[in-house]
């Protein structure tokens, strides 16, 4: 199996703000101006987006949100915990991965809006998967969850939010 190193060396990966390691690779060249987009996009954003998106055993995808669908999809390592939350919906886990007999899915679309992160199951020495957002990603709508904030929305979650949330 390939290591983290040359995953990170053959695909340019750098740190992400939320954790783990990534590198954009698509960005649609059309654009939706800010006027076609609902208001809580405060700009133009292309059609669509995609990254490469690493995680290596010991990190974590910290608690964030966006204000686009995104879409993760597997493709190398061992199986990745999704954590969703949603005030209005709860709290949902989903296991990518590739046993499939097993229960876990390749791709899995977190709507937007949704606070969510995850973190490789502990056999696995790394995950590695591919994010489609649609309006494309701009930072301008990346929000990192607070602690204290989850833990008032979510507290029978606090395990997990310890888990996926930075000391603030």
């Amino acid at each position: 199996m390939i290591t983290v190193e040359a995953l990170i060396e053959k695909y340019q990966l750098v740190p992400h703000p939320e954790g783990g390691y990534f590198r954009e690779t698509y960005r649609a060249k059309g654009v939706i101006s800010h006027q076609a987009l609902p208001a809580i996009f405060k700009g133009d954003r292309n059609y669509c987006t995609g990254i490469y998106f690493l995680l290596p055993q010991g990190t974590k995808s910290c608690f964030h949100r966006i204000q686009s669908d995104e879409m993760w999809h597997f493709y190398l390592g061992g199986s990745l915990t999704l954590i969703l939350m949603h005030e209005d919906y709860g709290v949902q886990n989903v296991i990518l991965g590739s046993d499939i007999q097993g229960g876990e899915i390749v791709q899995y679309v977190v709507p937007a809006g949704w606070w969510f992160g995850g973190y490789p199951h502990p056999e696995s020495s790394y995950s590695f998967v591919g994010c489609t957002v649609a309006p494309g990603f701009d930072f301008a709508d990346f929000e990192l969850a607070e602690r204290t904030y989850l833990l008032s929305r979510f507290p029978a979650s606090e395990d997990l939010i310890l888990k996926l949330t930075s000391e603030s």
